[in-house]
């Protein structure tokens, strides 16, 4: 049977490493190991002491990690990479640097997949993830089996690389519209039409979206602010899509202005752990007006 491991066990990686963990033998590691320790409660998991001891113990390398370069540090820093095994990386990353982990890994006849993941806490929760996976062929196939156990969809989209590039263009049209939809309701709040109103139109319309679906329904119209994917990390993600869009020499003027309205919510926010789709309220506040009811 496949031995697998988990490095990064964050609000979307714990989950994930749970199914994991339940679909067969794995060892977990994080920074903060009592996470790992109260995984291992939950599912019988093994905790490993450091990467390196959990990559000497596994056939299949999974990583949650906040970027890339994060992964990378953590790959060179391990001497135990072994010939045959595969490191499948569902970190939302950068095509770029992708492209160098696996390279510096093929050398030692370790595979790499960069499969980053959409679907949010709660399609973490449920096991039901959209997989975008890049990567050489020889090594997909194994890393399909890998993410069966937390996926709903699991989409070949190309080679290494190619997996992170489609998620940072996924979530740049996340952050264009949570910014677009929150100014027009902004507007709309002021004009005295109700929000849900508003709402009803639109998701009955073309300008729909997940965001006008269940985002803004479920938090903003609300005012139960759920904190499950930070905004610094759709800043980074869109910040991804900048340079890619620079890289292949599209112009990318939309992309750009998500970037600056990504980056001034932040500095309004002025708090790490904002939500993404607290943004908003950031035009809230510049509006005078709550989306509400």
């Amino acid at each position: 049977m496949t031995k697998t491991g988990f490095i990064g066990l964050g609000a979307i990686g714990y989950p994930v490493a749970r199914h994991v963990a339940r679909s067969g033998p794995t060892w977990v590691w994080n920074r903060t190991i009592s996470k790992a320790r109260s995984l291992a409660e939950e599912t019988g998991a093994n905790v490993a002491n450091s990467p390196a001891d959990l990559v000497a113990a596994v056939d299949v390398v999974f990583t949650c990690l906040p970027t890339t370069t994060e992964v990378f540090g953590m790959v060179k820093s391990v001497e135990s990479w072994r010939e045959g095994q595969l490191l499948v990386d569902t970190t939302s990353g950068d095509p770029g640097v992708s492209k160098d982990i696996a390279a510096w890994l093929d050398d030692k006849g370790v595979g790499y997949v960069d499969a980053p993941l959409s679907g949010g806490t709660s399609g973490a929760e449920a096991g039901k993830l959209t997989v975008m996976m890049g990567g050489e062929e020889s090594w997909k196939g194994k890393a399909r089996e890998a993410c069966e156990c937390f996926a709903a969809q699991i989409t070949d989209v190309g080679p290494v690389g190619a997996g992170n590039a489609v998620k940072a263009v996924n979530q740049t049209l996340l952050a264009i519209n949570i910014q677009a939809a929150g100014e027009g309701l902004a507007a709309l709040t002021k004009l005295g039409v109700k929000p849900s109103v508003a709402l009803e139109v639109i998701n009955a319309s073309s300008g729909r979206s997940n965001v006008t679906q269940n985002l803004i329904p479920e938090r903003t119209i609300t005012g139960d602010w759920l904190r499950t994917f930070r905004l610094s990390l759709l800043n980074k993600d869109v910040g991804i899509a900048v340079k890619l869009l620079g890289d292949t020499e599209v112009p990318g003027p939309a992309t750009a202005l998500a970037k600056v309205a990504m980056e001034a919510a932040m500095t309004f926010l002025d708090d790490d752990e904002a939500d993404h789709v607290e943004a908003i309220k950031r035009t809230e506040a510049a509006a005078g007006v709550e989306i509400r009811g």
